[in-house]
């Protein structure tokens, strides 16, 4: 007997119920996702997991009551392993560069193509940080109050701090490579990848893949 694939189990949080049904209808279409619930701000958001225990969540960030930023730090506070894809406009702001730093699994456009959505979800599902560069930049521009030529001096001499290994290591983790991924690109083990991950986090002072991946964005920056 074929092995049941298991569908990766997604609640959708947005506090308008046009985008709601829209992204339901997208969702439901592939055979590997299911639609666990639907919230429409943090606060249901924060009760809706524990009961409904999704693998992960589609989060807007403006919402009424509690917001999108506040409802994933709480919500990844208490299930770190939680997977957050946030939801954002082209008016790229601090809010989203905060989701970003805080730990959430990356974030799409609203004006995302279907295919890339359900691309996006099969990714971070699978491990990955879902983060388009070019969006990821203007985040970046947008959000820091730093000059560009000082944000990628002060990028380039943090990964200078790295090996050659730890620099390419940082690199693929940039491109939302997962750490299996990583292994077989550069030929080496997953407990290799692992180690160089751990040693890139903390010479970078960074919390987490997101935070490696943005410095890396930064020390290209032009």
């Amino acid at each position: 007997m074929a092995e049941v694939m298991r569908r990766i189990r997604v609640l959708l949080v947005d506090d308008e119920n046009l985008v709601r049904v829209g992204l339901r209808m997208i969702l439901e279409g592939d055979p590997g996702i299911e639609i666990v619930g639907e919230c429409s701000d943090g606060m249901e958001a924060l009760s809706a997991v524990r009961i409904l225990n999704p693998d992960l969540v589609l989060m807007d960030i403006r919402m009424p009551r509690m917001d999108g930023i506040s409802a994933s730090q709480r919500l990844l506070e208490h299930r770190p392993d939680l997977k957050i894809l946030v939801l954002t406009t082209f008016d790229v702001d601090e809010m989203v560069f905060t989701a970003l730093k805080m730990g959430v699994s990356g974030f799409l456009l609203k004006d995302t193509v279907p295919t890339e959505l359900v691309s996006a979800i099969h990714a971070v599902a699978g491990g990955r940080t879902m983060l388009s560069e070019s969006v990821t930049r203007t985040l970046i521009d947008a959000a820091s109050p730093t000059p560009p030529n000082a944000r990628r001096l002060g990028a380039l001499e943090k990964l200078g701090q790295l090996t050659e290994r730890e620099r390419e290591i940082a690199t693929a983790i940039a491109r939302g490579l997962s750490n299996s991924e990583i292994a077989e690109q550069l030929f080496i083990s997953l407990s290799t990848v692992k180690t160089h991950i751990g040693r890139v986090l903390e010479k970078l002072d960074a919390e987490n893949r997101v935070q490696v991946a943005i410095c890396v964005y930064e020390s290209e920056t032009t």
